[in-house]
């Protein structure tokens, strides 16, 4: 269920929509090789990844491609060598945020088909040398609105790798390895907004609002953005549990529309809350 309407200018929304799209559309750095895992295109590997990568077993290098186990002949097999892969790229320094945390290995496919229930990950690698590699990644997102028509929104801790003190969704993150993106969603609300099961059952059904493309220091970010929505129930307030959250507000729509015209967002968030409020923007009397 939609939450209440909002008095804001749609035509204002859908143009700064449109930038912030086209602004998520960026081509892989010039240097960039593509990637292909167990004979699939599956994303573009940085130039530094690829000297640190030189000259490792199952791993083929020519001057417009990268194999990576191309004769793999099963899954195990594949994510032995994807351990080492990480591992190797770790110690060159190519790692940052390494999480102890694997994350699904797709290959490449249209927007939002990863979540169907016919598509099957190759493989899987931790988490901090996707971007190095380029690999695709899924991250859910939750707008959570209070029963005024007021927004719940979060901003990220200084320590945070990417984007540190920049204001987010009240609950978005990645999609771990051979989890359910429901499952992920309800993980991600109770670390980050310390909400349980219940308090968010009435969101909307997720769905997939745009596929980031984006040149980032470490390599490049190919990533899909569900989103979903839900009105809290009035005696529920977020609080963030694991540590990389600083603080929880609840915003008006018209404050909210200010702070992502002026950039305090982070891109991923814009695009989702700017779509958020979209859906929901009433003409403005004049």
């Amino acid at each position: 269920m939609l939450s209440p309407r909002v008095s804001l200018d749609a035509d204002r929304l859908r143009r700064l929509l449109d930038d912030l799209l086209g602004r998520a559309k960026q081509l892989p750095q010039t240097e960039s090789l593509p990637l292909l895992i167990s004979g699939q295109r599956c994303g573009w590997l940085f130039a530094k990844a690829a000297e640190a990568l030189g000259g490792l077993k199952h791993v083929e290098i020519s001057q417009d491609s990268v194999h990576i186990g191309r004769l793999m002949g099963s899954e195990a097999e594949l994510n032995a060598l994807l351990a080492i892969v990480a591992a190797t790229l770790r110690q060159a320094g190519c790692a940052p945020g390494w999480r102890n945390e694997l994350l699904d290995v797709w290959p490449e496919h249209p927007l939002g088909s990863a979540a169907s229930s016919d598509s099957r990950p190759l493989g899987a690698i931790e988490r901090g040398v996707v971007r190095p590699l380029g690999l695709l990644t899924r991250a859910v997102h939750l707008s959570g609105w209070s029963q005024d028509g007021h927004l719940w929104v979060a901003r990220r801790a200084l320590t945070k790798a990417t984007d540190p003190g920049m204001w987010d969704t009240l609950v978005g993150g990645l999609i771990s390895s051979q989890e359910d993106v429901q499952i992920g969603l309800v993980r991600e609300a109770d670390e980050e907004a310390g909400l349980e099961a219940q308090d968010i059952a009435g969101r909307t059904p997720l769905r997939t609002i745009a596929r980031m493309l984006r040149q980032v220091p470490e390599g490049y970010q190919s990533e899909d953005v569900l989103t979903c929505e839900c009105v809290l129930p009035s005696q529920v307030i977020p609080k963030n549990r694991d540590g990389e959250v600083m603080e929880i507000q609840l915003l008006a729509p018209a404050t909210i529309f200010n702070m992502l015209t002026q950039g305090a967002f982070t891109l991923e968030a814009s695009i989702v809350l700017t779509e958020d409020l979209l859906r929901r923007a009433t003409p403005v009397s004049t």
